[in-house]
């Protein structure tokens, strides 16, 4: 018999009129048609085009005339390349060039699910029993591309959850590219691209011990134009560019909302989507509270696990995850160093759940099993839901399992505070199931979570519909532990 659970009645459900401007890029040949267009254009004819403009878009962007002036100097270069002045073009005009190269891109109008869920940094002026949280999710927009987003909620002491309506508007940050890599070690981390030993020697040599991703892109480019007849040696050398181009890092405007804040592809190994962020609230180093998140990039072809690190949510920190452990989808970091290293859950084989230890957040080697299916509801597979949740009985995880019908479940799991490889119980049975009102979605019959929270002496669950929505459900943390150990 299954443990009893309440399901809120809170939802979040895609929203159509949440854009994002973006920039829009067709190609040299049209983009310098269309600047050259606007060149020609009279005075009166800009004005004429451009008022209309940002009157009517800047009821749906914050700062648009900002937007049409970054996209315009985006396409500097193409500029330049006609013979004209960029600096000399006047601001309407520019404006104008601006917009032809912008569009907009409605970043949930799929989906919003898989989410999670971790404690606000800012816990001033709460009732008692009140906890503000930031939640994430995965939203899902146009060509099914996924992006991380935001939003932030007051649980009660009733364990409600009441989520605060989004802002007005949705921006992106800026980016910044200045890492410096070590040969050594990025040549360590690169064994995972398929290139020949020859060929990352070759590269290595034309390298300095210190170099910045222009220097490597030189080098790549200058051996792709020796290779070009070798097509797939030219894409592992792309592939070890886009391996550099994986750390960067971001900033949002003070003066934003988390809902306006949204973190899209950046980096080629990026570009069809960053899936399921498991944020954790990390702590037990000497700089104090750290949030993390795991999280799935992915290129069309290549899966990447990456890890995003932030300590107030405007500010974010983005490298690549390397090593054997390291492999496919659903890494979870735990909350907290065990024994002196950092410990990781994985599903490295899609089947089963892994653990492993490290002495470096971003390198992970010798995984070994933890979990494998036992149960009908999982027999597919099984994996975590989000990163472990310390409790004085032991590290609990929130499991998924996948059954008949690709059906997905969630479960749980009790882990041994000192040594996790000991699995102290699991449930027998699923902890929620699909039931008439879940199942129908983008995805049928599919329930996921990024992470849970403890609160109030309930365990607090947001979880994906479907692949389609979210919502919550709560669980008595006494009666679950007890349900767990029972097996």
């Amino acid at each position: 018999m299954r443990i009893p659970i309440e399901r809120q009645k809170a939802k979040i459900t895609p929203d159509l009129k949440r854009v994002v401007a973006r920039f829009f890029f067709n190609g040299d040949a049209r983009a310098k048609g269309i600047i050259l267009k606007v060149t020609e254009m009279s005075d009166d004819d800009v004005e004429r085009s451009v008022i209309p403009l940002l009157r009517e878009f800047s009821r749906r962007h914050r700062n648009i005339t900002r937007i049409f002036e970054r996209h315009a100097e985006k396409v500097k270069p193409l500029i330049q390349a006609l013979g004209l002045d960029f600096d000399k073009i006047p601001m309407k005009r520019k404006l104008l060039i601006g917009s032809y190269f912008t569009n907009e891109f409605s970043i949930e109008s799929a989906a919003f699910f898989n989410p999670s869920i971790v404690e606000d940094p800012d816990q001033s002026n709460l009732e008692e029993g009140e906890k503000r949280v930031v939640l994430s999710f995965r939203a899902v927009g146009e060509g099914h591309v996924s992006s991380i987003v935001f939003r932030q909620a007051i649980v009660d002491r009733e364990n409600n959850v009441t989520i605060i309506p989004a802002g007005n508007y949705v921006d992106e940050p800026d980016i910044i590219r200045n890492t410096i890599y070590h040969k050594q070690i990025f040549f360590q981390n690169a064994v995972s691209i398929s290139l020949p030993d020859s060929v990352l020697r070759e590269v290595a040599g034309s390298l300095p011990d210190t170099f910045d991703y222009v220097g490597l892109k030189k080098v790549i480019r200058e051996m792709q134009q020796r290779y070009q007849v070798d097509h797939l040696l030219k894409r592992g050398l792309e592939r070890l560019l886009w391996l550099a181009d994986s750390y960067y890092e971001i900033n949002f405007s003070l003066d934003t909302d988390i809902s306006d804040r949204v973190i899209f592809p950046y980096s080629d190994a990026e570009s069809r989507g960053i899936e399921d962020a498991r944020f954790v609230k990390y702590t037990g180093d000497k700089s104090g509270v750290t949030y993390y998140a795991t999280y799935t990039a992915f290129d069309g072809i290549t899966i990447q696990p990456k890890l995003l690190q932030t300590r107030d949510f405007y500010h974010f920190k983005i490298m690549p995850l390397y090593g054997e452990g390291a492999q496919n989808k659903n890494l979870a970091l735990f909350p907290r160093k065990i024994k002196g290293k950092y410990a990781m859950m994985s599903r490295i084989d899609g089947i089963n759940n892994y653990i492993m230890y490290s002495d470096k957040i971003n390198i992970w080697e010798n995984p070994e099993i933890l979990q494998t299916p036992k149960y009908p509801w999982e027999f597919v597979q099984i994996g975590n839901c989000g990163s472990p949740i310390e409790t004085a009985e032991g590290w609990l995880v929130i499991t998924h399992g996948v059954g008949p019908m690709r059906t997905y479940c969630l479960g749980a799991t009790l882990l041994d505070l000192e040594d996790p490889k000991i699995e102290i119980g699991r449930l027998r049975e699923p902890l929620i199931i699909p039931n008439k009102d879940e199942r129908e979605g983008y995805v049928p019959n599919v329930l996921y979570s990024c992470g849970a929270l403890i609160h109030n002496e309930e365990l607090l669950i947001p979880y994906g519909l479907s692949d389609y929505a979210s919502t919550f459900a709560t669980v008595h943390l006494k009666d679950l532990l007890q349900r767990v150990k029972e097996g």
